[in-house]
């Protein structure tokens, strides 16, 4: 060791994990927007992505509560495992949860249910969510939406603007160099704001596991009546209208993503814990909504065509 070197201080060398920086990222978009937002609001379905997103946002203001509700846009055609996850997650944390159904809609004659065999409920959840954002007056809308998961989700910048009727347009989209939001509308429209933008399906496992974060069962492996249709396994719930000649049969599945009952499909696997789970995500190449969700099928522009209509 020369003379200068020893004489030259060492100075201390701190970095972030990768999980680490994903949760500063996160935490920083939800206080930014309670600084600036009047009346934000926080979609929960009981999906991991909102499970999580609901995790980050308590880390982000605690030891005092959430600045904001959670809204469920309910189908009425959900899973069992995931309303009971839902309401003990509120009873628990004494949350305010605002439910925004579209049976109601359908009800008041707002939209029309299809029906037979193929039919679903999860493109009449735009009229419930722009319905539920405007009555209670939301200027600011958390989704759970990840870059990764879909080619229109892709093009989502972390703040996105929509209009007095709820649409976006990709092509008119603001800049968001070094982290700076532009949060900047009018009285009745309202921003989305995707805090887990820059996380992947393995980044949420690896996160659920590190901080012990309890999902609803059916992300795990478990024996389930299943349909095979379409490439896809649906489960055999009372809302699947079979096709003729469908017989459901046993199968041991697990689902990587929650939606409505009659469009989300299960994968098989084994992996019952969340360290199986890690590696069989980490093994796939394919994207948990393009391997498991019918709705995502319709067409090749089908989610951006429903997200410029003011869809998640």
């Amino acid at each position: 060791m020369t003379a200068s070197s020893a004489s030259t201080p060492v100075r201390g060398h701190y970095e972030l994990s990768h999980l680490d920086a994903l949760e500063a990222e996160s935490v920083h978009i939800f206080r930014e927007v309670a600084a600036t937002f009047e009346r934000p609001v926080l979609l929960f379905s009981g999906g991991k992505d909102s499970v999580v997103m609901f995790h980050l946002a308590r880390r982000a203001f605690w030891p005092a509560p959430i600045p904001f509700p959670l809204m469920h846009v309910d189908t009425g055609h959900n899973f069992d495992e995931v309303i009971d996850y839902r309401d003990r997650v509120v009873a628990v944390t004494g949350v305010r949860l605002v439910v925004s159904s579209v049976q109601d809609d359908i009800d008041a004659g707002r939209v029309v249910e299809q029906t037979g065999p193929g039919a679903s409920r999860n493109r009449l959840q735009t009229t419930a969510l722009l319905r539920g954002i405007t009555e209670n007056g939301f200027d600011a809308v958390f989704g759970g939406a990840r870059r990764d998961e879909e080619k229109a989700r892709a093009k989502e910048r972390v703040f996105s603007f929509r209009d007095e009727f709820g649409t976006w347009d990709p092509r008119a989209q603001r800049p968001e160099l070094w982290h700076l939001y532009n949060g900047r509308h009018h009285k009745g429209e309202h921003i989305r704001v995707f805090p887990l933008s820059n996380w992947t399906e393995l980044d949420i496992w690896q996160y659920i596991a590190e901080q012990h974060i309890e999902l609803p069962s059916i992300y795990y492996a478990h024996e389930r009546q299943v349909i095979p249709r379409d490439g896809m396994l649906l489960a055999d719930t009372r809302f699947l209208e079979r096709l003729p000649g469908e017989q459901p049969h046993t199968e041991r599945v697990r689902f990587r993503t929650v939606g409505d009952a009659t469009c989300t499909g299960c994968v098989l696997s084994d992996a019952d814990t969340v360290e199986e789970v890690i590696a069989e995500v980490a093994a796939t190449r394919i994207t948990e909504r393009g391997a498991t969700r019918a709705d995502d099928r319709i067409s090749e522009a089908g989610m951006e065509d429903r997200k410029k209509e003011g869809y998640f």
